[in-house]
């Protein structure tokens, strides 16, 4: 265990003003509250000192400033779930961006602050591609969260495809772990958060990817009932190359929305197919057979970048917003009918998706990390943006009504797990695992930081 001297907030910053490459910022300085701010502006944090990080000198001068100044230490690239300890020091990622592609080992070496588009961009020429979600969305936590993207039922999760991983750890030493070096700490970064150390860099597998058949089409909500019924059965035999999820949201009534669905509830189908659109629809039919007449169409052939975007939509401003997940081991006829009463009743509610896991996720290697339930093959995920109105507490009230009456209903038939990624309750945090692994992840975090240098928002504390 490091002898650790307190020195202040004042203290770490003079420290790093000394040691640090990049820009040091105090409350009160001009860049302060732009550089401290990720995208889910519900997280107001406010750390006592945002340090930018440009290199891997800086990741250990922030580290060794932090553990000597017995501050708190969060990572951030891009802000998806960053939640910041009160007292702490907030380490910005986002200068250090560079990919670099092996399109002849199909191997990514990725900066810490590199988002998917990065990735994606860089290895589409070679006709390879990552195992990506929103494009938006940072590598380095998405990774270490788990990952779960388009591709994931063929290949598995994000964390499946990390091949080493370069890192500072809590003594300020620079490390490397893969299957051949400090194999109990490279199984605790594939799954396990930031709780181990502070990337610098990660190595990841691609795949070689075609054209793909993707998007999200919008029907008419009143078939919502018996699609859902027939997603629950036709599910069981979903191909690996498919990546599907049904969702219910009241569309809002603004420009740029298409005119059959402003302002109303619809029925959304999202359609991943690793392959050609022949294929692709006529696994489709009978799923699609039950939806109906689409609304709007939003399926066709594209690349897999088109494909992030079309899914996903484009990069949007940063907002607030409630979400939770549930894990579902099968759906009975409860759950499914508690999901269009919460997403089309009012006042309105949550946004519903129902996604179905299972293929590749469900089948780890023997070595494979602590991505946690991946026997479990659905996910029911409730969002609700709060709007401007964010610091209300009254509209805060109302918005978070929705989701825990949904969650109250859905509670008799969910397993009680979560995933890393999904979780913006860090109270929940161990629920992301099975308690072999929680208490495995405990066991390492006792070894590589015993005295809780890094402590992420989905903290995991050193076995006591």
């Amino acid at each position: 265990m490091t002898q650790v001297t307190t020195v202040g907030p004042e203290g770490v910053a003079r420290t790093l003003r000394d040691t640090f490459a990049g820009p040091v910022h105090l409350p009160g300085d001009a860049a302060y509250d732009t550089i401290r701010s990720g995208w889910n502006l519900l997280i107001d944090h406010r750390p006592l000192v945002v340090a930018e990080a440009t290199g891997p000198g800086d990741v250990r001068a922030a580290v060794l400033a932090a553990r000597d100044g017995g501050l708190p230490l969060t990572v951030q690239a891009t802000g998806h779930g960053t939640y910041v300890p009160a007292g702490g020091l907030l380490l910005t990622t986002g200068r250090m961006a560079g990919v670099r592609v092996d399109p002849y080992r199909r191997v990514a070496r990725v900066g810490p602050g590199a988002r998917w588009s990065d990735v994606i961009a860089a290895a589409a020429p070679y006709g390879l591609a990552p195992l990506s979600g929103t494009p938006f969305v940072g590598v380095t936590g998405y990774t270490l969260g788990g990952g779960t993207g388009w591709l994931s039922r063929k290949y598995g999760y994000a964390a499946d495809s990390l091949l080493r991983a370069d890192l500072v750890t809590a003594d300020g030493e620079h490390v490397t772990a893969d299957a051949g070096h400090h194999a109990d700490l490279f199984w605790a970064l594939r799954g396990g958060g930031g709780n181990f150390g502070v990337v610098t860099a990660l190595e990841v597998r691609l795949h070689t990817v075609g054209r793909v058949y993707a998007g999200v089409s919008l029907y008419d909500a009143g078939r919502a009932a018996g699609t859902l019924a027939r997603y629950r059965e036709w599910a069981a035999g979903e191909p690996d190359e498919l990546n599907t999820a049904v969702m219910l949201m009241r569309m809002p009534d603004v420009p740029g929305v298409p005119e059959p669905v402003r302002g109303r509830p619809v029925l959304g189908v999202r359609v991943f197919h690793l392959g050609g659109y022949e294929e692709a629809e006529r696994r489709l039919e009978p799923l699609l057979e039950a939806a109906g007449t689409p609304l709007v169409d939003g399926f066709r052939a594209m690349t897999f970048a088109e494909a992030g975007t079309a899914i996903a939509g484009p990069s949007g401003p940063p907002m607030a917003v409630r979400q939770r997940i549930d894990l579902f081991r099968d759906l009975p006829d409860a759950v499914l009918g508690a999901l269009p009463d919460a997403a089309f009743g009012g006042p309105p509610g949550p946004a519903v998706e129902v996604r179905h896991w299972g293929g590749a996720m469900a089948r780890p290697a023997p070595d494979a990390g602590p991505v946690g339930h991946r026997d479990v093959p659905f996910s029911v995920i409730a969002t609700a943006p709060y709007g401007s109105g964010h610091r209300d507490p009254g509209v805060r009230a109302r918005v978070d009504a929705g989701v825990d009456a949904l969650a109250r209903r859905l509670r008799p038939h969910a397993t009680g797990g979560s995933f890393l990624n999904f979780l913006t309750d860090p109270a929940r945090t161990a629920t992301a695992y099975t308690p072999e692994d929680h208490a495995r992840l405990a066991r390492v975090k006792k070894t590589w930081d015993a005295d809780d240098v890094f402590r992420p928002g989905h903290h995991i504390p050193p076995l006591s």
